[in-house]
């Protein structure tokens, strides 16, 4: 039995080694990868995510708990490699140019590497064709854009439009997300799916590419 309220205590106080021995002690229960990252992991996060989201803890907390998070993804990410169908999947992930942010997009990361997907990180301020770019070199499946500002929200529509001139919509799927981005726009702008969060960014994901 996966128990959320002990991990979220140990997320909330940044406990890595508490988090890494959760999540053995529910390997060597039964409980699978999968179960222990989403019932666990995923949702004691979500419910860290909500509380930042109100104002309630702020940038710091965030971090702290993500970090301690990896140190639980670290123990399954061998088993899960080996088992999730994901794994094949490949996705490019930044924020686009003229915004700095990365608490987001990096909490995204590690969110789909935890589930098994290949991450190539393109990092911050991140223009239209170093994302096509990243996504030809790495033989991609998906662009994942991060966002912050509504000011530089528009260049996802600007990767998208490149995406298209470089003859690969549709072989690449994109996918957006940020504070101010919002499922109409994503559908305005051509993408093909919008994650809330990075919890939801999973699923959207996996939606992309019929996995189940």
């Amino acid at each position: 039995m996966v128990d959320q309220e002990k991990y979220y205590q140990a997320l909330s106080a940044g406990k890595m080694d508490e988090v890494k021995a959760l999540t053995q002690k529910a390997l060597d229960a039964g409980d699978s990868p999968d179960k222990i990252l989403k019932e666990g992991l995923i949702k004691a996060m979500d419910r860290i995510g909500v509380l930042f989201k109100n104002n309630e803890i702020y940038i710091p907390e965030v971090l702290i708990a993500a970090r301690a998070m990896h140190a639980g993804l670290g123990v399954l990410k061998p088993i899960l490699a080996k088992s999730n169908t994901a794994a094949a999947a490949k996705i490019v992930l930044g924020t686009v140019k003229g915004d700095l942010h990365d608490i987001g997009k990096n909490l995204v990361g590690m969110m789909l590497e935890g589930a098994g997907f290949e991450v190539i990180d393109i990092g911050i301020d991140a223009p239209p064709e170093k994302f096509i770019q990243a996504a030809k070199d790495s033989k991609a499946n998906v662009i994942g854009m991060s966002a912050l500002l509504t000011t530089t929200m528009m260049q996802m529509k600007t990767t998208v439009e490149a995406l298209q001139a470089a003859g690969l919509k549709g072989k690449v799927k994109t996918m957006v997300g940020g504070a101010p981005v919002t499922d109409e726009f994503a559908k305005q702008i051509g993408a093909d799916g919008y994650a809330a969060d990075a919890a939801s960014a999973v699923n959207t994901l996996k939606g992309l590419l019929k996995i189940s």
